[in-house]
């Protein structure tokens, strides 16, 4: 038995030279292993300094995970960083590529910011138990009605807490070049509560991770933080114009820190 574990020892430097599909699957299941075992080494700290539930604890778990790009071989390039100082609460937009996009969210997270995630991550092991602890939001994304509530709510608690919220307005995992059109809960949630939106644009993971052809590779992803755009006055009449507009802004920084252009109009 021990020779066979040092078979596959030694055999793992000479597949991660020789495969580029092994390396992919490698990578992957090494970030969801790591972050699960970072997920119990949060727990008990978070509990020990909060007592529980506590949107304080995202300055614990963004401490955690800081480092895991560098296993990964990522890197970011932050653009923008003055439109993040911004005093009191806000909702932070962007785009959605896959779960890598975690990182580039710890890289720039602002105090006092969680983020709206998919009821169905509650689930997820120690990760799950973490994202609650960090005070996450989890809205069913199959149940209009349901979100909309948890919306009305959370823009109350915004404005009572002080805190920021991160959304990804696609509203699930898109790398096919460019952006899906945006869903309005994030719009509705800004009108709601009269608070500022800040869009965050990743620049696309094409050049280093694709999921159909099995690449990770090493990569830089580009983070843009745009100027933000005040609700102020708007009734839930605008949230059609603010979601378009936001989208438009968000499309074009995307085609341009991505090093693609669109001969086409800009969609949503």
């Amino acid at each position: 038995m021990d020779v066979l574990w040092m078979i596959a020892l030694l055999a793992i430097p000479f597949l991660m030279f020789a495969s580029s599909t092994f390396v992919f699957y490698f990578k992957k299941f090494f970030y969801v292993a790591w972050m699960m075992l970072l997920a119990v080494v949060a727990i008990p700290l978070c509990i020990l300094k909060s007592g529980g539930r506590d949107i304080e604890n995202m300055r614990v778990i963004r401490f955690l995970v800081r480092h895991v790009k560098y296993l990964l071989g990522l890197r970011f390039e932050v653009s923008g960083w003055e439109h993040l100082q911004t005093e009191g609460p806000y909702v932070v937009i962007s785009n959605h590529q896959s779960s890598l996009d975690v990182l580039g969210l710890m890289e720039i997270l602002p105090d006092r910011c969680s983020a709206i995630a998919k009821k169905e991550l509650i689930y997820a092991g120690t990760v799950g138990l973490i994202c609650w602890l960090g005070g996450i939001v989890f809205i069913n994304r199959k149940k209009t009605s349901d979100a909309k509530g948890v919306m009305a709510d959370t823009a109350k608690v915004m404005l009572n807490e002080q805190i920021r919220l991160w959304v990804f307005p696609e509203g699930t995992r898109n790398q096919n070049g460019d952006l899906l059109p945006f869903k309005k809960g994030a719009f509705h949630l800004a009108v709601q509560a009269q608070v500022p939106i800040i869009p965050v644009v990743f620049s696309s993971y094409g050049n280093f991770y694709l999921q159909k052809e099995k690449q990770f590779k090493s990569g830089t992803i580009r983070l843009k933080i745009l100027p933000k755009i005040e609700t102020k006055g708007m009734t839930p009449d605008d949230v059609t114009s603010l979601c378009e507009k936001s989208f438009r802004l968000m499309r074009s920084a995307f085609l341009d820190i991505s090093g693609t252009r669109s001969n086409g109009p800009l969609r949503h």
